[in-house]
Parts: structure tokens; C-alpha cells; sequence
């Protein structure tokens, strides 16, 4: 497949081509590589799926060079880099990893500032550039800046693992199961995060990852890969779904591929509910009156930058009476991004109960609200899709319990 080398206004990523790329071990009959040739287009988020033992792994780190190649070379850009040094090629691509591997006895400042100061750069410039990376993965520079891996949650870690590749802003990200250590709600916030961060830098980034749902939902391009790093497919993410190549891609996709078309569609695309909101500090009755006089069943409480606080139901406003209302966040709340699936919201709302969710915009502030029916529109519109191509394939989702969820919101 030939994919475009055009460096599209605002990409900063380069191409990557590697060209038949093979590698052998030693003591093993097979290559865990074999003549693999390979075109990931500038700028786009390509995933690398397959089963246990196909060589993705090795494919994403002969990248750069952490696996040295046997036979082939790899071009970055229109520059062959298989004769360069590989500790200088490293420098030129992020790589992130599972647990995000930060140096626990530095600082997040020092952390992020590895490469920059082996590269030489003066301490303002370090500076600068570390308060800019926690600002884009959405971590306060004044509150981190000074801490510690271990005063890191798992979630916070990875955050930082990744503000570190970016530091020397590298036109490659190469990333090897970067969620993969995080429970489900922080796996799904990274995602977002990764797309909000790619919408800004538009690099060239090239994750392996063994969940397929994660593949459609980050991948411009998916390379499903067998034994011997040998690519089955290599598409977007809609034509696997809609077209796979054989009963091995299918297999490896498996059911309900109908419904995987939840993951493909973004919360941003679907039309947002509306919501009644008041300051925190404001009294709660008037906000009970207002939300009463709209027809709503809940309110969202916000701070002085319009970001949620609280999602109180009219009985719990009526509950506040005269009180003002409170200015500490519920943990609980619902919350999505624009850039969330359909999936990921639906998964949100089974997850607290509310029937809906709060969508929030890039800097934490209020959007609207997504509400269930909304997924069910989208769910019986896949269905249906699903239906045509195979009418015995199964749903795999509860139906009545999002029918019941559906009866639960305002």
C-alpha cells in the first residue's frame, strides 16, 4: 500500500519506512521479523495489533533501534537512519512505555528534562519547556512541577511519561502498550488525553497495543499483523471493521463488530443536551427553580471557569434549600470528552448510573450532556449495520439495562 509522504500544513511528524526489514535471533529457526515492509504516513496514529509472538513489538522497536535489524534499513523522513548512531536516533524519537518508567529518584521537572539537557539546552529554556508539557498533558506545573513519581497516581505517571518523549519535541512517538498498567476510567482519561495531544502536535506516533477496541478508537491506521511480523491488513480502522481481509482478521477483531462502530464515532460529533448550571456559592434554591422551569431533572454546579463541580437532582437541590451552593468536586460525576467514543460514554454512564454524562472541553469546562438516548440511536443503528452482514452475530450488550439506564435520565 503506498501512503502519501506529503507534510501536510501543521504536521510535525515525518514519514517512517521501513523497508524489508528482517530479524533473526539467535537460536531461533524462524525470523521473529521477516522481510517486512512497512509505510506509516506523516502525522498519523498508526496501531500495531496481532497476536502474542507476531512481532510487533520487535517491529515498533527496531524503529528506534532498541532492536537492531538484522537485514533492511528504516527511513525517518527522506534520511536513512539505519547508519546512525542508535543513541542519537533515540533522541530524535519519544517513546513511551507500560508504567511510564520514570526515574524514581528525579523530579517530574527533572524527568521531563532527560533529553533537553542531554541535548544541551540552558536551564531557562528546560524550564520553559517543562511547564508547557504538564500544561498540554493537563497537570498544573505549580503542583507537580517539585513532586516525585511515587506522589504520582498510575494515571499521573503515564501523563508524565509522556510529557518526557515530547520533551525535545521528536516528529516520531513510539509508544508500547502505554495503558495497558492503568485500571479502565484512567485507561479510557489517557486515551483522550493522546487525542487531545495529537489534535494539537499532529506527530507521527506508532503504538502496539493487544486491545483491539483501543486500536479503532486511537488509529487512523490499524496493521494487523501474524506469526513472523507478515501484515494481514493495513487500513483504517473502518474498512477493517466493514471489510477484513479474512477469517484471521475477522477472528482477531471478533463479535460484534457491528457495535465496535460505537468506538468510531466521537461524543463531539452527536448533538449535546443542554443543562441548567449555576455557580457554586450561588444559593441552591435558585437553581432548583430555574432547572425546575426548564423541564430538567438535574443541575450542574461550576466553578468561576465554567468546569463542573456537581450534577445534583432537583429532590438533592431541594435538599440544599437556602444553602449555598457547595464548591468541592463529586469524584463520581459522569464526565466525557469531545474527543471520547460513543463506547467510552456508554461505558461512563453503566459505570455511575446516570443515564447520561457531562461533556467536558479541553480545559475542563462544561459542554453539555450526552445522553443515553443517544447512544441507543447509535446502538440500533449499528445493529442494524451488524444485521445485514451477519444475522446470527451477537450483540454482546445488555439492552435492557440501558433501557432502564435510558428511564433513569433527566
Amino acid at each position: 500500500m503506498s501512503l502519501t509522504n506529503a507534510q501536510n500544513a501543521g504536521v510535525s511528524g515525518r514519514r517512517i519506512l521501513l523497508e524489508q526489514v528482517t530479524k533473526r535471533y539467535p537460536g531461533q529457526r524462524t525470523p521473529a521479523v521477516d522481510g517486512l515492509t512497512l509505510e506509516i504516513p506523516a502525522g498519523k496514529v498508526v496501531m500495531l495489533v496481532g497476536p502474542s509472538g507476531c512481532g510487533k513489538t520487535t517491529t515498533l522497536k527496531m524503529i528506534n533501534r532498541l532492536i537492531e535489524p538484522t537485514e533492511g534499513r528504516i527511513v525517518l523522513g527522506d534520511e536513512d537512519v539505519t547508519s546512525i548512531k542508535g543513541d542519537e536516533l533515540r533522541r530524535r524519537i519519544g517513546y513511551v512505555v507500560q508504567g511510564a518508567a520514570l526515574f524514581p529518584h528525579q523530579t517530574v521537572a527533572q524527568n521531563i528534562a532527560t533529553v533537553p539537557k542531554m541535548l544541551g539546552w540552558s536551564k531557562e529554556r528546560i524550564s520553559a519547556r517543562v511547564d508547557e508539557l504538564l500544561e498540554l498533558v493537563s497537570l498544573d506545573p505549580a503542583v507537580y512541577r517539585g513532586r516525585y513519581p511515587r506522589e504520582l497516581s498510575g494515571g499521573q505517571q503515564q501523563r508524565i511519561g509522556v510529557a518526557r518523549a515530547l520533551a525535545a519535541d521528536p516528529p516520531v512517538l513510539i509508544m508500547d502498550e502505554p495503558f495497558g498498567a492503568v485500571d479502565p476510567i484512567t485507561r479510557q482519561r489517557l486515551q483522550e488525553e493522546l487525542l487531545h495531544i495529537q489534535e494539537e502536535l499532529q506527530k507521527t506516533i506508532v503504538i502496539v497495543t493487544h486491545d483491539f477496541d483501543e486500536a479503532v478508537k486511537l488509529g487512523d491506521w490499524i496493521v494487523v499483523f501474524r506469526e513472523g511480523g507478515h501484515i494481514v491488513q493495513y487500513d483504517t480502522p473502518e474498512r477493517i471493521l466493514a471489510e477484513p481481509a479474512d477469517e484471521f482478521v475477522e477472528n482477531f477483531i471478533g463479535s460484534g463488530a457491528g457495535l465496535k462502530q460505537l468506538t468510531l464515532t466521537r461524543v463531539r460529533d452527536v448533538e449535546l443536551a443542554d443543562a441548567v448550571t449555576g455557580r457554586a456559592g450561588t444559593p441552591a434554591a435558585s437553581l432548583l427553580t430555574r432547572a425546575r422551569a426548564a423541564g430538567h431533572g438535574h443541575a450542574v454546579v461550576v466553578d468561576e471557569r465554567n468546569r463542573p463541580l456537581r450534577w445534583p437532582s432537583l429532590r438533592q437541590l431541594d435538599r440544599m434549600g437556602s444553602n449555598a451552593l457547595p464548591g468541592d468536586v463529586d469524584a463520581d460525576m459522569p464526565l466525557v470528552a469531545p474527543t471520547a467514543s460513543l463506547q467510552d460514554a456508554l461505558d461512563t454512564m453503566l459505570v455511575s448510573s446516570a443515564g447520561a454524562a457531562i461533556v467536558t472541553g479541553r480545559r475542563g469546562e462544561f459542554a453539555g450532556v450526552i445522553t443515553v438516548e443517544v447512544i441507543m440511536d447509535a446502538i440500533t443503528r449499528a445493529r442494524e449495520a451488524a444485521a445485514t452482514v451477519d444475522e446470527n452475530a451477537p450483540i454482546g450488550l445488555n439492552t435492557e439495562t440501558i433501557e432502564v439506564l435510558a428511564g433513569e435520565s433527566a
